[in-house]
């Protein structure tokens, strides 16, 4: 099994471990307890499949976040997208969440055949966009109405551009979104910030990209309520 381990602070372990048959339950009160949304078995299913892209998130050998991405080519691109990423909230601002987001974005280097990252999160969850500008993500376009059964509805699509291609792209979507605003004559209420990066670990939420389903959602800590930590311990 592949590790990876980082000291927090008070000499506390986080390490990363992978999903397996074994610890998919784990993986589920994960997601059902930190994001709004649920998931159907296909998508555990493929979680799976999905190798060094999916994480379960360990804080002294008790599991306490996950992260689960996927290899998109939809729009002739090679994209990584984040489906989902949280943790519970007594284990927040430790770095879990920075370790998850880093253990994605070495994936993404030793591959080094992705055009850009994304995400999907809520309009109004400031404290996931920032911690995602951290690491070099900016809003690149905005999807209305994209939650079928969340408010608000919309979603920002946050992305880290690592080619050329991918670039023009969004430059071409900021564009077009701009132009729609100027027609709408709503230019400065809805204009789209583009960021930076982020860190710690507030959460996002992300879906697929292809539909705004409900069951598929990506986040960083999405929940505010004040859970307690999940008893299991490493299951491997």
């Amino acid at each position: 099994m592949t590790r990876l381990i980082s000291e927090a602070p008070a000499r506390s372990n986080i390490e990363l471990g992978d999903v397996t048959h074994h610890n998919l339950k784990q993986l589920k009160k994960i997601n059902t307890v930190v994001l709004p949304v649920s998931y159907n078995d296909k998508f555990y299913l493929d979680v799976l499949e999905s190798g060094e892209l999916a994480k379960l998130a360990y804080y002294n050998d008790v599991v306490v976040g996950a992260v689960c991405s996927r290899i998109d080519t939809s729009e002739n691109m090679r994209r990584l997208y984040i489906m989902t990423l949280g943790c519970l909230y007594p284990y927040r601002r430790l770095g879990i969440g920075t370790v998850m987001v880093q253990h994605i974005l070495n994936c993404v280097e030793r591959d080094g055949n992705f055009d850009s990252i994304f995400l999907h999160v809520k309009v109004d969850n400031k404290g996931a966009i920032e911690f995602y500008k951290r690491f070099g993500f900016e809003i690149v376009e905005t999807k209305q109405h994209y939650y079928k059964r969340i408010e608000p509805a919309d979603a920002h699509v946050l992305q880290k551009t690592l080619t050329r291609k991918a670039a023009v792209a969004a430059a071409a979507a900021n564009s077009s979104i701009a132009a729609s605003q100027l027609h709408d004559g709503s230019g400065e209420e809805q204009q789209v910030a583009n960021g930076d990066s982020h860190e710690e670990e507030p959460a996002g939420v992300a879906a697929e990209n292809q539909q705004p389903a409900v069951n598929n959602h990506s986040s960083i800590q999405n929940s505010t309520s004040q859970q307690t930590p999940l008893a299991a311990e490493k299951n491997r």
